[in-house]
């Protein structure tokens, strides 16, 4: 059974701010997710990343992966929302 690219993936922001939602929610960002994270993807996956907080300061944040729709694996078509817990 061939797996297939998931339409978007849901993903829940630890520390939820509105500095860091705002630093992932830019197209770069999101390609970047599609790049590091290609290939299969589950409903509770964690993904250690980290954000640009301005003149080289970064924040550790935690991506938790709360639905995926349409599919299988993050691919080059997958969207990103991103929801505060």
């Amino acid at each position: 059974m061939s797996e297939t690219i998931a339409d978007r993936v849901v993903l829940t922001v630890e520390p939820d701010d509105d500095g860091t939602v705002a630093a992932l929610d830019s197209d770069r960002y999101r390609a970047f997710l599609r790049r590091a994270h290609a290939g299969p993807v589950g409903v509770g996956d964690e993904w250690a990343e980290f954000v640009s907080r301005g003149c080289g300061s970064t924040r550790d944040v935690t991506l938790r992966v709360a639905a995926v729709e349409g599919g299988e694996e993050v691919g080059a078509g997958t969207a990103f929302a991103f929801r505060r817990d």
